[in-house]
């Protein structure tokens, strides 16, 4: 009898918290594309003003996510939750929602547990590091002048980092929109409209990158070995 009862408790259970799932991998959304976009108008801003305007909106959106309350609660509760509940209810679904193969399955667990990772290493992480010869990077020191000297010292693997990156955001994250849009009731968008629209969120950010490498690179003396050491901790980009 207890063995008979077995799968229908299973059965029982899982429709109840795959609705739940859904909700909280919908509700963290809002917050992830509000890094993301906020992420992507730096590069932008190098078509206007260059490095210098790109540095400048990335310490103004560091105002909204790079602080104690901010970084915990609008970006890693947010990313911890959209990414497990995500997981969970794809294993255990009695049938997955999207194939593995889906543009939105692939861009998200690529992001999840290799672009997003590496960047932050790069970016967060490893020059934070107190110990010489990084000596822990204040945020006015760790500006576009980093993006250019990567882009400068190792051009091959920053382009195919920083494009890799920005193209598997824009495309998880219009392909996501259109998956709320059909949730919600409305008309979703097609695949052309949705490849149209990342390519033109595209664009603007790739173009933005090509004329940071084209700047003169003005990192030297001490500055470009403490830049050259993070890099130098991060297996890829190792010089």
């Amino acid at each position: 009898m207890v063995a008979a009862q077995e799968p229908d408790t299973a059965r029982s259970w899982r429709p109840v918290i795959i609705p739940y799932l859904t909700n909280i991998t919908q509700a963290t959304a809002p917050f992830l594309t509000t890094f993301v976009l906020v992420h992507l108008a730096a590069p932008v801003m190098a078509n206007v003003g260059g490095s210098s305007m790109s540095s400048q909106v990335m310490l103004l959106g560091r105002e909204y996510y790079q602080t104690s309350f901010g970084e915990r609660y609008l970006l890693l509760t947010p990313l911890i939750a959209h990414i497990g509940s995500a997981t969970l209810k794809r294993i255990i679904s009695p049938r997955p929602p999207r194939a593995w193969t889906s543009s939105l399955t692939i861009t998200g667990y690529t992001l999840a547990f290799l672009a997003l990772p590496m960047h932050f290493l790069t970016h967060r992480w490893i020059p934070a590091d107190p110990s010489p010869p990084i000596h822990a990077f204040g945020p006015a020191e760790l500006d576009y002048e980093f993006v250019k000297f990567g882009l400068s010292m190792l051009p091959l693997r920053s382009w195919v980092g920083y494009g890799l990156l920005a193209t598997f955001a824009v495309t998880h994250l219009v392909e996501g929109v259109s998956i709320l849009q059909r949730t919600n009731g409305m008309k979703g968008i097609t695949r052309r409209a949705r490849r149209t629209v990342a390519a033109a969120v595209l664009l603007p950010v790739l173009s933005g990158i090509v004329v940071l490498a084209r700047e003169p690179l003005l990192v030297f003396g001490p500055l470009a070995e403490r830049y050259r050491a993070v890099y130098d901790h991060v297996p890829p980009f190792k010089l």
